[in-house]
C-alpha cells in the first residue's frame, strides 16, 4: 500500500501529517481528481460544504500520464473556463500543449487548495442503513452523506481481443500508452482507428517520417478554420456547445457519438486523411480480421472518407446560414474538392502481409470504457451506463460529473464542466438524505457480478464503451 499524499485546507482532515482516512466522515466525498472532481470541490468550497476529494493517482493524472508528447487541445484556450479560473494566458486563440494543460490544472488546484487525497483508490461504494454512503478505499473506509463520482469516461483503455492474433514480434500499444515515434521500433506502423487520438497519432508518426498504415473508421471531421474564424468560435456563437442533450430527439445516439477529428498542433489545422494519402500514408477500410501474420480490411474506405467530409461540409453549411441570417460581414471561402479519391480497388476487402509491408508496430486507437464495478448500487442501465438526469442519479444522494454529454457538449470538458458542477452543488445543498436502499433490493436492477464481474481476473470482461 502506497502512502496517500494529501493536499489540505485548514482542518480538512484529522491531522496534516496523518494520511489515514479510515473512519473519516464528510458531508460529501468526491471520487476523482481531474477537472471534473476539482471543479466540484471548488463549488463545494464556495458553498462552505465540507468534503474530501479522492484521487487514485495524482490530480490531472490523465493529462499528465496518458497523453503523447506532442498532444495539444483541439479547442481554443479561451474555452478553458474552470470555476473561478478562466484561461488568462497570452494566446486565447491558441491550443495548450500537454505540459501547459498540466500547469493550468496545477495552478487551479493552488488557487483554492482543495481537500485532496492523492494516491487513494476507491474500491467499493455502497449505501448504508440510514441513508448515508460507505466508501471503501485502499487507505481505509470513509462515510459520507452524499457522493459525487467524477472518474470521467477515460477509465479503461479498450483493445479488441483480435489483437491477440497478432504475431508476438509485433509491438502493440494502446493510444493511452503512445508517447512519440521513437518509442516504437524501426519499421512501418499500423494505426487502428481515426477518432481524435488515432488521426493525431497517425499524423505524429507521418510527420516524423514513419511509414504509416491507417485503418479508418466512421469518425467525422471538422474544419479548423472557416470564413476567417476558428469553427469552434462560430459554433460557440451559434449556441452549439450550450445546447442541452434533452433538446435532441435521440439522446442516446448523441451521447455516444464519436468526436470530430481536427488538431490544435502548431496553431491549429485540419486533419485531412486524403492529404495524408497523397503524401504517402496508406489508408484502409476498417480492420476486419487478423490471421497468420496478415490483416484484413473492409471495403469502406471511400464511404468513411466521404462520410467524414459530409459532416465537415454540413457544419460549414450551418455556419453559412448563421452568417446570412444575421448579416455578418465575414469573408467568403471557396469549398475545396477532395484532394484524393480512392480508386475502385479500395471498394473491395483487402489483405496486408505484415512482414512484407515492414509493419513492426500497431497502435490501437480504439477508445475507452468505464469500470464501475466498484459501485454497488442499482443505478445502471442495460449498457452499464449510469441512469441520471443532468448528473443526478436514480439513487438519492449520488451524483455523476464529467460524463460525455452529461448535459451539453462541454460536459466533462474545460468549457462546460464548471456549469455542470454548479448545477450539482445546488442539488447537493437542497438534498436531505432521507431515503435508504431497502434491504434485499440492492440489486433489483442488476447485480455487480451480472453486469460487471467483480473478479479482476475475469479476462472475458470488457469495459462498456464511453469514448472513441
Amino acid at each position: 500500500m502506497s502512502a496517500a499524499r494529501l493536499r489540505l485546507v485548514p482542518d480538512a482532515l484529522p491531522e496534516a501529517d496523518d494520511p489515514r482516512l479510515d473512519g473519516l466522515h464528510r458531508s460529501v466525498v468526491v471520487v476523482g481528481g481531474g477537472q471534473a472532481g476539482l471543479s466540484m470541490s471548488w463549488w463545494l468550497a464556495d458553498r462552505g460544504i465540507d468534503h474530501v476529494v479522492l484521487e487514485a493517482d495524482r490530480a490531472g493524472h490523465e493529462w499528465r500520464d496518458r497523453r503523447w508528447d506532442s498532444f495539444s487541445l483541439v479547442t481554443p484556450n479561451w474555452q478553458c473556463a474552470l470555476p473561478g479560473f478562466p484561461y488568462d494566458g497570452g494566446d486565447p486563440d491558441g491550443f495548450m500543449v500537454r505540459d501547459e494543460i498540466v500547469e493550468y490544472l496545477e495552478k487551479f488546484v493552488a488557487s483554492f487548495e482543495p481537500p485532496l487525497a492523492e494516491g487513494v483508490r476507491a474500491e467499493r461504494l455502497r449505501a448504508r442503513t440510514g441513508g448515508t454512503f460507505e466508501i471503501v478505499t485502499d487507505h481505509g473506509t470513509l462515510t459520507a452523506d452524499q457522493v459525487v463520482v467524477a472518474t470521467g469516461p477515460y477509465q479503461v483503455p479498450r483493445t479488441p481481443r483480435i489483437a491477440e492474433r497478432l504475431p508476438d514480434s509485433i509491438t502493440q500499444l494502446h493510444s493511452s500508452e503512445y508517447r512519440n515515434p521513437d518509442q516504437l521500433p524501426e519499421g512501418a506502423v499500423l494505426v487502428v482507428g481515426t477518432g481524435q487520438s488515432g488521426s493525431q497519432i497517425a499524423e505524429d508518426l507521418h510527420l516524423a517520417g514513419r511509414t504509416v498504415h491507417l485503418a479508418t473508421g466512421t469518425a467525422p471531421r471538422v474544419a479548423r478554420f472557416y470564413r476567417g474564424r476558428d469553427c469552434v468560435a462560430w459554433l460557440s456563437d451559434m449556441g452549439t456547445y450550450t445546447k442541452g442533450i434533452d433538446q435532441f430527439s435521440d439522446t442516446e445516439a448523441v451521447r455516444h457519438k464519436t468526436n470530430h477529428y481536427v488538431t490544435g498542433r502548431d496553431g491549429g489545422r485540419d486533419i485531412d486523411l486524403r492529404a495524408f494519402a497523397l503524401e504517402g500514408m496508406a489508408l484502409h477500410g476498417r480492420l476486419a480480421g487478423i490471421a497468420d501474420g496478415r490483416v484484413r480490411f473492409g471495403g469502406e474506405l471511400r464511404a468513411n472518407l466521404d462520410g467524414a467530409d459530409a459532416v465537415s461540409e454540413g457544419i460549414k453549411d450551418s455556419i453559412d446560414a448563421w452568417i446570412a441570417a444575421r448579416g455578418i460581414d465575414a469573408p467568403a471561402e471557396e469549398r475545396r474538392a477532395p484532394v484524393w479519391i480512392p480508386g475502385p480497388e479500395y471498394d473491395e476487402p483487402s489483405e496486408l502481409d505484415l512482414a512484407a509491408a515492414g509493419i513492426t508496430s500497431v497502435v490501437w486507437s480504439t477508445g475507452y470504457g468505464r469500470d464501475n464495478r466498484w459501485i454497488e448500487l442499482p443505478i445502471f442501465d442495460g449498457r452499464g451506463y449510469p441512469t441520471h438526469d443532468r448528473g443526478v442519479s436514480s439513487q438519492p444522494g449520488l451524483y455523476f460529473l464529467g460524463l460525455p454529454w452529461q448535459h451539453t457538449w462541454g460536459s466533462g470538458r474545460f468549457s462546460g464542466v464548471a456549469a455542470d458542477a454548479e448545477h450539482l452543488v445546488g442539488e447537493i445543498a437542497r438534498t436531505r438524505r432521507t431515503t435508504a436502499v431497502a434491504d434485499g433490493l440492492h440489486w433489483l436492477a442488476g447485480t455487480p457480478s451480472s453486469t460487471h464481474p467483480l473478479d479482476d481476473r475475469d479476462e472475458d470482461w470488457v469495459a462498456p464503451r464511453t469514448a472513441s
